[in-house]
């Protein structure tokens, strides 16, 4: 079932882009930031409202608090950078670059995480790289 996601995850992605494109057109891209962001809170609370899922904001633990409140920043800081280059630069260049994100979350997995990187997973990152830079 995580492959069906992982993938409607890449489609909705792609969607976004071009959405956003056009929706950035003569105004600021913090700006359209700021009203997708929105949009996605609502929706978010909204499906958690929706499910009855609520009543778990009470199990929150101190540490998972401050890593989502980082997750979070770190969002809001991928989000402010990607509108602004696809505001300013080509979409179908800066995708692809964005989508080096996949090779720093590998190392980062295997750093921090401890996840083990196979041979396979290494020859995809260095094809995903050599095809991010191809961009530039």
């Amino acid at each position: 079932m995580w492959k069906l996601f992982a993938f409607l995850s890449a489609v909705f992605a792609a969607f976004t882009s071009i959405f956003a494109k056009y929706g950035m057109k003569s105004i600021d891209s913090t700006l359209a930031t700021a009203i997708r962001t929105v949009v996605v809170l609502v929706l978010a609370w909204g499906i958690i409202f929706a499910n009855g899922n609520i009543k778990g904001i009470k199990d929150l633990t101190v540490a998972n608090w401050v890593f989502l409140v980082l997750s979070g920043l770190a969002t809001g800081a991928s989000w402010l950078c990607y509108f602004k280059a696809i505001q300013i630069g080509e979409v179908s260049r800066v995708a692809p670059i964005d989508k080096l994100s996949v090779v720093f979350t590998l190392i980062l997995s295997c750093l921090i995480l401890h996840e083990k990187i196979t041979m396979k997973t290494a020859l995809g990152s260095v094809l995903i790289t050599v095809g991010s830079l191809l961009f530039l």
